[in-house]
């Protein structure tokens, strides 16, 4: 962390990017981010690219910055982005100096500098304990303190996955003192539409069920348009179907134009190697993944319901 203090302190033109379809720890710690360094240096410009969230719109709303000159002799700093592929802006290599922070596996060490931390739970942990580290020269706002809080509660179900840590509350206790209204983001992300609850409806209808207990649902695009709702709150229904008992393992395959994503959780094996066989990856019991056809989804369900089934079997043992 020291090296990263450093290079800000270097630089008189800091950008900050984050992943393409970018999710609340994403946006939270863009903003996070964001916010401190411009309370902390109010000299320098600092600037945010990439895309917008719109379940977390209340934070921020990224947009891709228009002009390439600002990327020459800027300091770039990558945020919750495992590869370099699925960067919303890879400007960011026409830069002078790339940093990497994340909390993904280390697939792709990318940049000039790479800081991963796999232990936290979520990119806005580590931007927390980055501010907690240097607090006597860093400042943080309610602002900041209130993205960074939305980035570590989107990223960890609400606290409730097995990642989260005792640092997880140590860095959350710190964001609540400086300001986080509890009751504010929990109804900000607590408010669906009617249009998604429809859908929340359909799905929780129409998943199916393997016989070893793999529980999933398909999304394509007409789908999703009959509802009318966008592709993040049809993507974020892969949550709708996370409680059934005997299914440990769940995805949701969905159809965005030009490929079908698969969004993949466990609550026991780890998942992480079967998304690698499907161009894919992320953390042992979150992770993403994507089919070429949906011809493809029969070999997946049948692998997937393969690996609960060995899954149990240890657990029987």
């Amino acid at each position: 962390m020291e090296q990263i203090l450093e290079k800000i302190k270097e630089f008189n033109r800091i950008i900050i990017h984050g992943h393409s379809r970018p999710d609340g720890d994403c946006i939270g710690s863009q903003y996070g981010l964001y916010y401190i360094l411009k309370e902390s240096f109010p000299e320098k410009e600092v600037y945010i690219t990439g895309e917008t969230s719109e379940y977390v719109a209340f934070v921020g709303a990224p947009t891709l910055l228009k002009d390439d000159e600002l990327f020459k002799d800027a300091l770039c700093i990558c945020l919750d982005c495992g590869n370099s592929q699925r960067l919303s802006d890879n400007r960011c290599f026409n830069s002078k100096y790339v940093i990497k922070i994340d909390h993904h596996p280390n697939v792709e060490p990318y940049g000039d500098y790479v800081y991963v931390d796999t232990t936290a739970p979520a990119c806005a942990q580590i931007i927390t304990e980055f501010y907690l580290k240097f607090k006597d020269e860093l400042k943080l706002t309610k602002e900041a303190a209130t993205a960074l809080y939305v980035g570590i509660n989107t990223d960890t179900g609400r606290f409730k996955f097995d990642s989260v840590n005792s640092r997880t509350f140590m860095a959350a206790a710190c964001l609540v003192d400086h300001g986080v209204d509890l009751s504010y983001i929990d109804n900000q992300l607590s408010v669906e539409t009617l249009e998604t609850l429809k859908l929340k409806g359909w799905v929780l209808s129409n998943f199916k069920m393997t016989k070893n207990g793999f529980a999933y649902v398909s999304l394509n695009r007409e789908t999703i348009e009959s509802f009318g709702v966008s592709d993040e709150d049809a993507a974020a229904q892969v949550s709708a179907i996370s409680t059934i008992e005997g299914c440990p393992v769940w995805a949701l395959f969905i159809e965005y134009p030009g490929e079908i994503r698969i969004r993949l959780r466990s609550r026991g094996p780890f998942i992480n190697e079967l998304a690698s066989m499907y161009q894919g990856g992320g953390h042992p019991k979150a992770a993403g993944a994507k089919l070429e056809n949906w011809e493809q989804l029969t070999e997946f369900v049948e692998k997937a319901d393969n690996l609960v089934k060995e899954y149990k079997i240890s657990l029987a043992k």
